[in-house]
Parts: structure tokens; C-alpha cells; sequence
């Protein structure tokens, strides 16, 4: 199959060309992001692979179809940002990445909250100035807290048991309750009671209609004074407005984020000679107590292996007149 895969970085092209070895597909490596500007690059091909923040609504799926196009390849678990019901129309089969490494997301996870709370990267910093003072850096054990997990999937599981090995009490919230979660200790309670109770509180839930700024000003509210709050699954399941009302009145006292809901147009980028013209970014920058990654939790060398493996699986599966691997239709679980 003639793949164009967009959104390519050297990283996506070294694991995607191993995992082809074998099954022999013509990949066609294009750096910029799918849009609708973007989308005639596609146009011969029989699929196009795409990540996080590539643009596949209708319009675009439209004009990837008039090109040739049969098959979406996600290189990810999420599929927030493709229009289902107009893939389905136009007969376009959409695939994803589910799985691909939960112990990545979860471990980075637990180095926010351990950054975080020990203050881990000011320390760095002050050193290197030689400024040895530990005024400002006191921490908490983590040993005796309790964590608020919000989605018990593959990573929420592997999270669970990471923090209790630190000797943490475990609630969890889950429209699915997982035997596995409460094999790793996991109680689970409403949501409201989590909220109350948690000194950290972690999201690892699908972004869907349902889950859109699942945190906001009310359910912030609610939550212990000075909270930790972690965000390593999608951006928009937050309010960044919300949040940065919490920091300011000191409802939040850190916060952690791998996403952001904003993130298409500053995140994967070297932007570092350019202004930023995101005012809700910056402000968020501004407060010492936030740590923010550029949606690196994934980015490990047995995920993107994975990643590569089960995409091209994926496209060879549908090429092969088989239902893809890991084929996502429109009623799915976002």
C-alpha cells in the first residue's frame, strides 16, 4: 500500500521504516500537519498514517477520499480528533494504537508528582547557579496521601499500582470499574468523593463529548485546598481557565500537564526563537508551582517500537482484505 504519513518527525520515520521491513509498504514521509490545506499530499495514496494534532474532520476526510484515500492509520490510542460518522460514510476504515505502552504514560506521570512535589526542577536549576539554599523547596511524602485516579484503563491500572508502591491509599472513578485496578488497590467511589478526598488527583480518560472540561470551576471547587492536579491523557478534559483561577485563589497548589487544549500549535515544534501568541500558555507559565511537558509522556523507545509495529500491522491487515487489527467505528468508546 502507498502510505502517506504526515505529521513525520525523524523518530516516526526510524521506527515506522524498521516495522516495515517486512510487510513492504510504500511510506511516504511528509512533514507538515494533515489539514485541509495539507490534505491533496495524500492524493494516490491508499492511506494516510496521522498523529494527535492531525485535522480529520469531515472536510478533510472528504478531500482525502476524492485523492484515493481508503484507510485512516492512526499512530495513536486516542481518536478524539477524527469525524467517525463521515469516515463511515465515505467508506474510509480508521484504525488506532490502543496499548501501545501504558507503563510510558504512567511512569511520567509519577515523575510530575514526583518533580512536582519535591520541586525537582528549581532545585536543578538552583544548583547550576550555585545557589544551594533549600528555602522554597520543601516537599511531602507521598507515603499516607491519597490519589484520585479518573479513568481506570491500561495506564490508570499501571498508575495505580506505581503509587502504591509508595504506600498511597488509591480511589478511583471509572463508568467501567476494572478487577484489575482493585487487584492494584484501587477504591472506587463517585467522583464527588474522589474530588474531596484526593491530595493528588490524576486524569487518565478518553476525550469525548461527555468528558470535555471535565474539570472546571465547579468540580475545582470541590477539591482539597492546595491539591495536586496531573493531566497526561488529553488536554481539553480540563478548562485551562478554570485551572489558572485555581492557582491564583490557591485551590491548586500544583499542577502537572503533558496536554494542553490549545497544544496543535505550539506542541512537537521548536518554537524557541518565535513569540508565543498564546496568552493562556503564558500565563500558565508564569506560576512556579506548574510543570509542563510538551506530550512527551508516550515518548519512549519500547512505545514508538509498538506505535510503528501495530500501525503497520494495522495497514497490512486492511490491505490483506482483513477487518483492521485495531479498527474503530463510530459507535466506539472515544
Amino acid at each position: 500500500m502507498r502510505v502517506a504519513v504526515f505529521s513525520t518527525k525523524p523518530y516516526d520515520e526510524q521506527f515506522l521504516r524498521e516495522a516495515n521491513k517486512s510487510a513492504g509498504h510504500e511510506l511516504v514521509f511528509l512533514e507538515p500537519r494533515l489539514s485541509f490545506d495539507t490534505a491533496s499530499l495524500a492524493a494516490g495514496c491508499d492511506a494516510v498514517c496521522a498523529f494527535v494534532n492531525d485535522d480529520l474532520s469531515g472536510d478533510v476526510l472528504s478531500v482525502l477520499a476524492k485523492g484515493g484515500v481508503r484507510m485512516v492509520a492512526l499512530r495513536s490510542a486516542g481518536f478524539n480528533h477524527v469525524d467517525l460518522a463521515t469516515a463511515a460514510r465515505l467508506d474510509i476504515t480508521v484504525a488506532r494504537v490502543p496499548g501501545y505502552s501504558p507503563h510510558a504514560v504512567a511512569e511520567h506521570c509519577a515523575g510530575l508528582i514526583l518533580a512536582l512535589n519535591r520541586k525537582i526542577h528549581r532545585a536543578h536549576n538552583r544548583v547550576r547557579e550555585n545557589n544551594f539554599a533549600l528555602t522554597g523547596l520543601l516537599g511531602f511524602d507521598l507515603h499516607g496521601k491519597t490519589i484520585g485516579i479518573i479513568g481506570t484503563g491500561q495506564i490508570g491500572v499501571r498508575f495505580a499500582r506505581i503509587m502504591a508502591g509508595f504506600g498511597c491509599r488509591i480511589l478511583a472513578t471509572d463508568p467501567y470499574p476494572s478487577d484489575d485496578a482493585r487487584q492494584a488497590g484501587a477504591e472506587y467511589v463517585p467522583l464527588d468523593v474522589l474530588l474531596a478526598e484526593s491530595h493528588i488527583i490524576t486524569l487518565h480518560c478518553p476525550l469525548t463529548p461527555e468528558t470535555h472540561h471535565l474539570i472546571d470551576a465547579d468540580r475545582i471547587a470541590r477539591m482539597r485546598t492546595g491539591v495536586m492536579l496531573i493531566n497526561t491523557s488529553r488536554g481539553a478534559l480540563v478548562d485551562t481557565t478554570a485551572v489558572i483561577g485555581g492557582l491564583k485563589n490557591g485551590k491548586i497548589g500544583y499542577l502537572g500537564l503533558d496536554v494542553y487544549e490549545e497544544e496543535a500549535d505550539l506542541f512537537f515544534e521548536d518554537l524557541s526563537d518565535k513569540l508565543l501568541n498564546d496568552d493562556v500558555f503564558s500565563r500558565l507559565l508564569t506560576f512556579p508551582n506548574v510543570l509542563i511537558t510538551g506530550h512527551q509522556a508516550f515518548f519512549t523507545e519500547e512505545a514508538l517500537r509498538n506505535i510503528a509495529s501495530t500501525t503497520i500491522g494495522n495497514l497490512t491487515g486492511f490491505e490483506r482484505g482483513e477487518e483492521a487489527v485495531h479498527h474503530v467505528t463510530a459507535d466506539a468508546r472515544g
